[in-house]
């Protein structure tokens, strides 16, 4: 069964009132999903969205076939955290890479609860870019977070007034490691340079800046990154931004 997520999340004030969307379509059924929380940050609430589509999607009954969806988020710090850090911080005790708490343990403890059984793919899209069903993801979001009333959706996808169809969308897929796979190196034009040293982040534009920043100290941290979205999704994690 083919099944396509639409996840997206809000706040208003980080923390403050936040809610979060969700659309669910499988091949021939659309359902909309939405929350809100009087306290929270944005990037719990983007979190939220894609547990609670997958809290749904798990309990879909599928014959002879493994449960299988594609997430489309425009939040870089979901994204990465899902399908590049989250097993890691599961096996270092939840722990950064700094020996910091990681932000949100329990919704990403939930998260490879719910996830588990489930093949996943992740698109990640460009957010207020026009996209049909991540505009109305953030209207539902939006609307929960603002304490309103908005009616979700749940019938057949011929009856409902927004394309779901993914095939104009402009997203980069991303496929999660699991939690024994090994990462690899990528190859390609450098975006820039990051460096942490003693909690204190840095870019650079070259490797030979990176190299003068880190060369012989023995805490730092460094890596090469190809986006601006991975930059910033990188310096989220390393200054423990919620």
């Amino acid at each position: 069964m083919k099944i396509d997520i639409f996840t997206d999340g809000s706040s208003r004030g980080n923390p403050g009132p936040g809610g979060w969307g969700a659309i669910i379509a499988t091949e021939t059924d659309v359902v909309e999903l939405g929350g809100g929380e009087k306290h929270t940050t944005n990037n719990r609430m983007e979190l939220m969205a894609v547990i609670k589509s997958l809290e749904f999607v798990s309990k879909l009954k599928v014959k002879n076939s493994q449960l299988s969806a594609t997430i489309n988020t425009d939040s870089s710090y979901v994204l990465n955290s899902a399908t590049k850090w989250v097993y890691g911080w599961q096996k270092n005790n939840w722990k950064t890479t700094l020996k910091e708490d990681v932000l949100n343990r329990d919704l990403w403890e939930e998260f490879l609860e719910v996830s588990k059984g489930v093949k996943l793919e992740w698109n990640l899209l460009k957010g207020h870019s026009g996209i049909p069903t991540n505009e109305r993801c953030d209207v539902i979001a939006t609307t929960f977070a603002d304490g309103g009333n908005i009616k979700l959706y749940t019938g057949t996808q011929s009856d409902y007034e927004i394309d779901v169809s993914t095939s104009k969308i402009n997203n980069r897929k991303v496929k999660p490691k699991s939690s024994s796979s090994k990462s690899s190196s990528k190859k390609g034009v450098a975006y820039s340079y990051v460096s942490e040293i003693n909690g204190v982040v840095k870019t650079h534009k070259t490797w030979a800046e990176c190299e003068a920043r880190v060369k012989g100290k023995s805490k730092a941290h460094f890596k090469k990154v190809f986006s601006l979205d991975e930059e910033k999704a990188l310096i989220a994690s390393w200054r423990k931004i919620s």
